[in-house]
């Protein structure tokens, strides 16, 4: 496989890499280095990536696996997960900062989600992965992905009702 083939092939869900390492790591810093790691992993591996039915699935996995090693570490004990890639440019200031108060607000809820659902949330509503590519992703079944995926959403729907109505009672 020639370097522009291996090129045509990840580059396409590259980014999507790094947002999963982002969310799992928070650093962009360290992001940035799982995803030049797993991107030599895959070079190195050049020759049976062809073998596998889904590269993005396969490297998806790859990346939540190294990000979860990296966490175990005691160097990143300190990490956390965020999310912070919403951006309007188009709305006005007061409604700019009311969306980000709500996208923090949400990010603040998903860090205190179990991990399954941190993960589940991602893939689904921020990377937009079908249920079947999920549960592939972290070896559940699909109805599983669904039931966890409600749960995370039903969580975070409860907590921004009651943070958004605890000024109104």
């Amino acid at each position: 496989m020639t370097q522009k083939e291996f090129l045509n092939i990840v580059m396409p869900f590259k980014d999507k890499v790094f947002r999963l390492a982002k969310r799992l790591l928070i650093s962009t810093e360290e992001a940035e280095d799982a995803t030049q790691e797993i991107l030599l992993k895959l070079w190195s591996n050049k020759e049976k990536i062809e073998e596998y039915k889904n590269v993005e699935a396969f490297s998806m996995t790859m990346t939540k696996n190294f990000c979860f090693d990296k966490l175990k570490s005691k160097q990143s004990q300190n990490l956390k997960i965020v999310h912070s890639n919403y951006e309007d440019n188009s709305t006005s200031l007061q409604k700019q900062v009311e969306l980000n108060d709500s996208v923090n607000w949400v990010s603040r809820i998903i860090e205190e989600l179990p991990e399954q659902q941190k993960m589940v949330i991602q893939l689904r509503d921020i990377e937009e992965y079908d249920f079947d590519e999920i549960a592939q992703m972290l070896d559940m079944n699909n109805t599983a992905v669904r039931v966890t995926l409600s749960r995370a959403r039903k969580t975070i729907r409860e907590k921004l009702t009651n943070t958004h109505s605890y000024g109104i009672k």
